[in-house]
């Protein structure tokens, strides 16, 4: 009889896992990689058929993206000649650039409404999580049932009501009534997500620093919450995909001061309809934030899943 390892896999085993995992990978990738494409195509490539996979890069969608452009007579662009490149990609239209687009402060809209809902959520739903992992708390289940029921209910199902009471409240079209809501949104994932986490931490390591003479906030601040920063930052990074991506509540109450990139990207117009290389140049850009977030908290977030295997 031939030994073998129950645990340890075979080598066509990890070669089979290791190309399914490529292959999943890529076929995730395809969207993405033809976003990024589209974003360098000219308008008419974007639109052909057979879809082009080979084709002259140009900026003109990041130029229409970060621009306003109006049209001129002939007189005006023979007296006015283009001084940049990025002029020179308008002009080929007969227009000339009036001046920036909204794309960036809807962008930075998003950065300040995003961040600020996931700090805010992840402040509150650590302090609420270690209350209900550390102290008796009364019904405890029922509150922790009840803080998780609010996740389930769409969005959808509370709409009108929050758009009245945000009318009402001055809130509606402000960055911090949208912060207000999507940390109301992110606060019951945060609280059962954390919960879990600080209930792996040992609580012989708190009892060891009260007998050393801390207070219970200096234990938590010292002790707990550099245990916990695992979970804290893979929470972070699910609060801020939803934030990040909400589009449902941002069309509803914003629609200048504190509108967010995804009811505006949609809205971008081109000489002949709905520019397509400038709304992938804006969904391209509107990516970047995110993933750059998830790649720095990449390694807490693997070890995140495999935090439960902590031994008290």
């Amino acid at each position: 009889m031939s030994s073998f390892s129950v645990t340890e896999p075979s080598q066509r085993s990890k070669w089979f896992a290791g190309t399914l995992v490529i292959l999943y990978a890529l076929i995730t990738m395809v969207p993405l990689v033809w976003i990024m494409m589209t974003g360098f195509k000219s308008p008419a490539d974007a639109i052909s058929y057979p879809p082009k996979v080979l084709f002259e890069p140009t900026l003109e969608g990041y130029v229409n993206l970060f621009t306003t452009r109006t049209r001129q007579t002939e007189e005006f662009l023979a007296a006015n000649p283009p001084e940049t490149w990025y002029e020179e990609i308008v002009r080929e239209y007969d227009m000339v650039i009036a001046g920036p687009s909204k794309f960036g402060e809807r962008f930075l809209n998003s950065v300040i409404i995003g961040f600020g809902s996931t700090f805010l959520s992840i402040f509150l739903g650590t302090l609420a999580a270690y209350a209900f992992s550390r102290f008796k708390i009364p019904f405890a289940d029922d509150l922790l049932f009840f803080i998780l029921s609010t996740r389930m209910m769409p969005p959808i199902a509370v709409a009108i009501p929050i758009f009245l009471m945000y009318r009402q409240l001055g809130l509606s079209d402000t960055h911090l009534g949208m912060i207000l809501l999507y940390t109301g949104v992110n606060i019951s994932l945060a609280v059962w997500l954390l919960k879990g986490f600080i209930d792996e931490i040992p609580l012989e390591y708190e009892e060891a620093a009260l007998i050393d003479g801390y207070t219970r906030f200096q234990a938590f601040y010292k002790v707990v919450l550099p245990q916990a920063a695992t979970g804290i930052a893979s929470t972070a990074i699910f609060c801020l995909i939803f934030a990040w991506n909400e589009y449902a509540f941002a069309v509803l109450l914003t629609s200048g001061t504190a509108q967010t990139a995804p009811p505006f990207i949609p809205t971008i117009i081109g000489v002949g309809g709905l520019d397509w290389p400038a709304v992938a140049a804006g969904a391209t850009i509107f990516l970047l934030p995110v993933m750059i977030f998830t790649i720095l908290l990449r390694k807490h977030l693997l070890r995140g899943i495999t935090f439960g295997a902590v031994r008290k």
